[in-house]
């Protein structure tokens, strides 16, 4: 899926071509849904987040200029679209918003999730994400999960890199503190002894 390839077919699209356009969707709907799943996670509203992504993909084609990958303006749009969704049907989630993360010290948290991914504990790990805020959620998964770079994900959220940094710090922060509530003392251990 390179830029290239996408852009002959949003050329055939700009010249009035709409067949060509269910090529595009063919090509990037399980990128949309999914993404739109993991924000929302709801089955139905993933899906009508889907079609209005790729109606508002449809409607704004034009202003799509190449600087970016289109699959990253893609994902933005999507990532936008689903958040106005989780607020029309009022489904934020405010289950982390009272914690003090100043009290928790986690110097190593890039080795600590190695650990952790790297054993039995991914299930918990990702069941661990789900409690965090929406937005946190999303940006650790694309960090950890999907590898994207701090600036893709800057790309994709409309954050700058540095605010992305600050926030996968905090998330990570965040995400420990449940982890340090469900984990094996042995787990905890090993974490701070080092």
């Amino acid at each position: 899926m390179s830029n290239n390839n996408d852009q002959y077919y949003i050329d055939k699209v700009l010249k009035g071509e709409d067949n060509a356009f269910s090529i595009l969707i063919d090509r990037y709907k399980n990128l949309v849904f999914t993404l739109c799943y993991r924000i929302i996670k709801d089955k139905e509203y993933a899906e009508e987040a889907a079609q209005d992504t790729f109606l508002k993909i449809y409607k704004s084609l034009a202003k799509f200029k190449g600087e970016a990958k289109f699959s990253s303006w893609i994902y933005r749009i999507a990532y936008n679209t689903s958040l106005d969704k989780l607020k029309s049907i009022k489904r934020h989630s405010d289950s982390l918003s009272s914690i003090n993360i100043d009290e928790y010290e986690f110097a190593d948290m890039d080795s600590t999730m190695d650990i952790l991914e790297n054993n039995e504990f991914n299930s918990q790990i990702k069941s661990s994400i789900k409690k965090l805020d929406k937005e946190e959620a999303f940006i650790l998964t694309l960090y950890y999960y999907e590898d994207m770079s701090m600036q893709e994900i800057a790309d994709i959220t409309g954050h700058k890199a540095n605010s992305i940094k600050v926030k996968i710090h905090r998330s990570r922060q965040k995400l420990m503190i449940i982890l340090r509530k469900q984990l094996p003392k042995e787990i905890i251990d090993v974490y701070e002894n080092r």
